[in-house]
């Protein structure tokens, strides 16, 4: 009576651990919601002067160049926005008004709601190239919405006016 018991528990035990067709469907669902895609290797293609000048992106801030890219910009960092070329639409962003301030009013953050870009600057290595411009050795990285680093390269900031 003791043995029948006994596998009769461990019976019950055994059907009650496999999850039902209804518990497995919502266990996929709860996968596939959650799950994070990997992050596209975002291209930026260089700021021309016609989206300069349709945009009216004048006025003091840094620009970016990625090392090998020769000196075209593919990042602008402002007082109020940040904006970089993806194919060609042009993303703006918001200056993160809470992070640090660059040379000319720039800030090293801009967030938006599809992607944030960060702009960190070695001040200590700045050098003046120009009457209102100086070169600072640099470092652009662009994320996602899931955080997601999908650019990040090295190369020159030149901020002024």
């Amino acid at each position: 009576m003791r043995v029948s018991i006994i596998l009769l528990a461990l019976t019950l035990t055994a059907c009650s651990n496999e999850p039902d067709e209804e518990e497995r469907a919502a266990a996929v669902a709860e996968v596939e919601a959650n799950r994070v895609p990997p992050p596209e290797e975002l291209q930026l293609e260089p700021i021309r002067y016609r989206e300069i000048e349709k945009n009216e992106l004048y006025g003091t801030g840094c620009s970016f160049a990625p090392d090998g890219g020769g000196m075209s910009a593919v990042a602008l960092a402002m007082a109020e926005t940040g904006h970089f070329l993806r194919g060609d639409k042009l993303i703006t962003l918001a200056a993160d008004k809470g992070s640090p301030e660059l040379p000319y009013l720039a800030r090293r953050k801009y967030d938006g709601a599809a992607y944030s870009m960060t702009l960190d600057l070695d001040e200590a290595e700045g050098e003046q190239s120009g009457e209102e411009t100086s070169d600072y050795p640099a470092t652009l990285t662009i994320r996602d919405a899931s955080e997601q680093v999908v650019y990040r390269k090295s190369g020159i900031a030149q901020c002024g006016a």
